[in-house]
């Protein structure tokens, strides 16, 4: 059996931190709310996407460890991450842009991937489409007006909230505030304000499917309950979002659900990531600070300039997932600064991508994926490179004292966040790049400097050093004779 830390989750379902324990352990199976294609994606969705590719990437590297199936590590991890391309939203956009739905949805979806790529998400196992799942829909109608948990009305299906008794044991709240949340439209039809729609009449020029009720197309509720049926059973092991899915679409979720299959829970382990705001504010269009992940990557919309993607991620994982985040420039600085750092740090180095994650750092990320514990384990190691200084980060495991071995442990580290994935002279490169260094005249000033140093001139030294430095260039002399630099922001 695996020596590896067992892993813990905050359940929202169950208000308490729980140890994880698969149904199935031959295949762990999770589910996560994906975008609704109508427009770019904004950071709040980013951060939903980093945190639950984090989750990924845990359950694969414990799969892998054996911890579920008595060491043989052959546990397969099913991650599947919907799209919705059938919606309200969608329609409106498209007519708004005077485009095909369909042609809209295509190229949003075309975008999400790369911003998901640039984030160093990886991708889900299975990334099913809404609109490939209206016969299991219907089918999951079909049972919920059979069990006596829908109506027919005026062209829509409802379900029947008061016909489900543990309606609201997710979200917890009291039944007026419910009633609040539903009145989103004025619907005669309804027996009960809660009631919500699982199928409804398409207007001409939207999309429509046929029905037993009539030409029409679901409610947004029940495309997520029939892709994870499909794809991962009545019952599985984790299913997630951001915070403001859990009323009503999860707490929706889960009736349908329940109520169509005769289960009491639909996903054992529920997860959602805190809120998001930027610059100390709710992020919206109104006050001009609603950015997009797009935005972000490829304009100087936020603080003036591009960003690249991993210093995004670094970012939103320097606060815990469950925790609201705010969203500055001066924290994209502080990351972009580190990951510099880290990557100065590598230059040169061999590593060796066989060694496993330190044992401290793995206490820390099946802790509730407890990232900014994990990646202060990680400004340990990285800053553990000389030889002095080693011993703390590498004895535990055994491994002979010296930079290649704790750079390794600390790059084996980094990678299981998602960080550290790119060749360190390509992001030196880059960066330098990025900030329009010349670096012809930088090599050729520090030629001067050092034959300055040679003939002992050390005010002219010094004035090129200073020269240097006002350009954003810090150099550092080695005891051999060379010169290296960095830039500093």
């Amino acid at each position: 059996m695996s020596s590896s830390p067992e892993l813990t989750l905050y359940n929202t379902l169950t208000r308490r931190k729980e140890r994880f324990d698969p149904i199935d352990p031959a295949n762990v199976r999770v589910y996560a709310c994906g975008p609704t294609v109508y427009d770019h994606l904004h950071i709040g969705n980013g951060r939903m996407l980093v945190v639950f590719d984090v989750l990924f990437r845990l359950l694969r590297h414990l799969a892998k460890a054996g911890v579920w199936d008595g060491g043989k590590g052959e546990t397969k991890v099913t991650y599947v991450r919907n799209i919705t391309d059938v919606d309200d939203k969608i329609n409106a956009r498209a007519a708004e842009l005077g485009v095909d739905i369909r042609a809209l949805t295509d190229e949003m979806i075309a975008i999400f991937h790369a911003d998901a790529k640039a984030l160093g998400c990886l991708e889900p196992t299975i990334e099913p489409r809404a609109t490939d799942h209206i016969g299991p829909m219907l089918e999951i109608i079909g049972r919920l007006i059979a069990r006596g948990h829908a109506y027919a009305a005026e062209g829509h299906v409802l379900f029947d909230v008061p016909s489900d008794p543990d309606y609201g044991k997710l979200s917890r709240r009291p039944l007026d505030e419910m009633i609040a949340g539903a009145r989103v439209e004025v619907a005669p039809y309804k027996r009960s304000p809660t009631d919500f729609v699982l199928w409804k009449p398409s207007a001409p020029g939207e999309p429509a499917w046929d029905s037993p009720w009539g030409r029409g197309r679901p409610g947004w509720h029940l495309e997520c309950s029939a892709m994870s049926w499909k794809h991962l059973g009545e019952i599985f092991d984790i299913h997630g979002g951001g915070i403001d899915l859990v009323f009503p679409h999860h707490e929706n979720e889960i009736a349908q659900t329940c109520s169509a299959f005769g289960h009491d829970v639909m996903a054992n382990y529920w997860m959602h990531n805190g809120h998001l705001q930027v610059e100390g504010e709710k992020m919206s269009k109104s006050l001009g600070n609603f950015v997009t992940i797009h935005e972000l990557l490829h304009t100087e919309k936020f603080g003036g300039r591009s960003w690249p993607g991993e210093v995004l991620r670094l970012a939103l994982l320097r606060t815990h997932y469950r925790q609201p985040i705010d969203f500055t420039v001066k924290a994209l600085e502080e990351a972009e600064q580190t990951l510099d750092r880290w990557y100065k740090l590598l230059e040169g180095t061999s590593i060796d991508y066989s060694i496993f994650p330190r044992k401290n750092f793995m206490a820390a990320w099946t802790d509730d994926l407890n990232t900014p514990s994990a990646i202060s384990k990680l400004y340990t190691l990285f800053s553990s490179h000389r030889a002095g200084e080693l011993e703390a980060g590498v004895s535990e495991l055994g491994w002979d004292i010296h930079n290649s071995v704790c750079a390794s442990v600390a790059v084996a580290s980094a990678r299981q966040l998602g960080l550290m994935e790119h060749d360190p002279l390509e992001w030196g490169a880059r960066r330098r790049f990025s900030l329009d260094v010349d670096e012809a005249r930088v090599s050729e000033q520090i030629q001067i400097r050092l034959a300055a140093r040679a003939a002992k001139n050390w005010k002219e030294s010094d004035r090129i050093r200073d020269e240097l430095a006002d350009m954003g260039i810090a150099l550092k002399d080695n005891k051999d004779g060379t010169t290296t630099w960095e830039v500093k922001r």
